[in-house]
């Protein structure tokens, strides 16, 4: 599947119904972002299974404000509703595949297990 469009109106469907979402936040005017953007596609052409989304700052600013997006682009990745990863600066091709070899081989049990105690210890 090639790289599709994020919006504030689609993005909770997207995350809610697909196990891994990886987003890059990016705007036309960012050079490191159009330098990234070739990388990210081809990648996404690899891993049909995973939804590879952009969300443009400038049109979706409500969506970018809501995840404190500071400086683009800015690659996050949400498996099962949980952000794993979120981190400002394009990334290589090799380091692309690798955190989504990363984020497939979690133990998801183990993140949500760990979440929960999380949660209970601040309660």
């Amino acid at each position: 599947m090639a790289t599709r469009t994020m919006t504030q109106e689609n993005f909770e469907e997207t995350v809610t119904s697909n196990d891994i979402v990886l987003i890059d936040f990016w705007a036309a005017w960012c050079g490191p972002c159009r330098s990234f953007a070739p990388t990210y596609e081809k990648v996404a052409q690899q891993y049909r299974d995973i939804v590879f989304a952009k969300v443009d700052t400038e049109v979706e600013q409500g969506l970018a404000a809501s995840f404190n997006i500071m400086s683009i682009p800015t690659l996050m990745v949400i498996r099962e509703n949980v952000v794993l990863f979120s981190q400002a600066g394009a990334l290589p091709e090799h380091t692309l595949r690798e955190l989504v070899e990363k984020v497939r081989d979690l133990d998801m049990q183990e993140v949500h297990r760990q979440i929960f105690e999380q949660e209970n210890a601040n309660a």
